[in-house]
């Protein structure tokens, strides 16, 4: 598939300075677009698909949410997520201790699952120490048992972030970098900001916070069925695990109502080819970084 063909299909999308990568994948990857804007097929299933979850089993998913994610590790051990070897190409902040050889890195990864993220940058550089936490106490437990795992390098503990103070377990104003990658959507949008206020104080001040997530109208959001809708941009799968679908104006007053400063906030675009299906499936990410403000 050319880069052409792979760009089109699907999608129209308003254009801006766009910036486009081919990924290790054959797929190809946009920046610097707005919303990606929906076929008329897309956008009628998208308005009809209105029925809300009902408020009891709403409550239930939320009691529910650290069982139901114990169970997807039960079910899928540390088999379903790919390893990703591209956080230090999208995050130059990743890459600060390979330019000087005596400089540290102190990490927090903040809804680390089985080590896809964390296991990778240990290897990368032996001058990080990483802080890393997750829901689920099986996915801490999967990090643990993992022949990689060095305590003297990092430090991993089962945290809920919407309630759990970090200060627990990692120094106040000790890390330089956070890494929120495919986490925050799986938290209610009304939790969210005690999630940015938790890591906010581990935070050194002048320092970022890692983003990259589901972006709004992501191909994931459009293949949800009638009675998956928990509110806006909110949605629930079968195994009862939860996912939200971020646009950049929303993440933006997110992180900035809790004092963070905007650095980068981007949709990201990709096109991959499903060749069972013949078919090209529009992804659609929200990448961003924000900074603790200096004092």
């Amino acid at each position: 598939m050319n880069e052409s063909k792979a760009l089109q299909s699907n999608s129209s999308i308003a254009h801006t300075d766009e910036v486009i990568i081919a990924c290790e994948d054959g797929s190809f990857q946009k920046t610097g677009q707005k919303t990606r804007i929906l076929r008329a097929e897309e956008a009628k299933q998208l308005s009809e698909n209105q029925v809300l979850v009902s408020d009891f089993k709403q409550q239930k998913l939320e009691k529910e949410a650290q069982k139901n994610w114990d169970l997807f590790y039960k079910r899928n051990s540390t088999n379903f997520f790919k390893d990703r070897h591209w956080t230090t190409r999208e995050f130059e902040e990743l890459k600060a201790c390979c330019k000087f050889a005596d400089q540290k890195l102190t990490i927090l990864e903040a809804g680390c699952g089985v080590g896809n993220c964390l296991f990778p940058l240990l290897e990368e550089d032996l001058n990080i120490f990483a802080y890393a936490c997750d829901f689920s106490p099986r996915a801490v437990e999967y990090i643990k048992q993992n022949p990689l795992y060095d305590a003297k390098r990092c430090k991993v503990f089962q945290c809920d972030l919407t309630k759990d103070d970090l200060l627990e377990n990692v120094p106040l104003e000790s890390v330089d970098v956070v890494m929120l990658i495919f986490v925050l959507s799986a938290v209610h949008p009304e939790k969210m900001h005690l999630v940015l206020r938790n890591i906010y104080k581990v935070l050194k001040p002048g320092k970022y916070v890692l983003f990259r997530d589901y972006g709004l109208h992501d191909h994931a959001m459009l293949r949800f069925k009638s009675a998956c809708k928990l509110g806006e941009n909110f949605y629930v799968r079968q195994d009862g695990t939860r996912s939200y679908f971020f646009s950049d104006e929303f993440l933006a007053e997110l992180f900035l109502s809790v004092g963070y400063e905007e650095m980068v906030n981007e949709y990201v675009f990709r096109e991959t080819l499903n060749k069972k299906e013949n078919l090209c499936v529009p992804r659609v990410f929200l990448q961003s970084k924000f900074r603790k403000p200096q004092k």
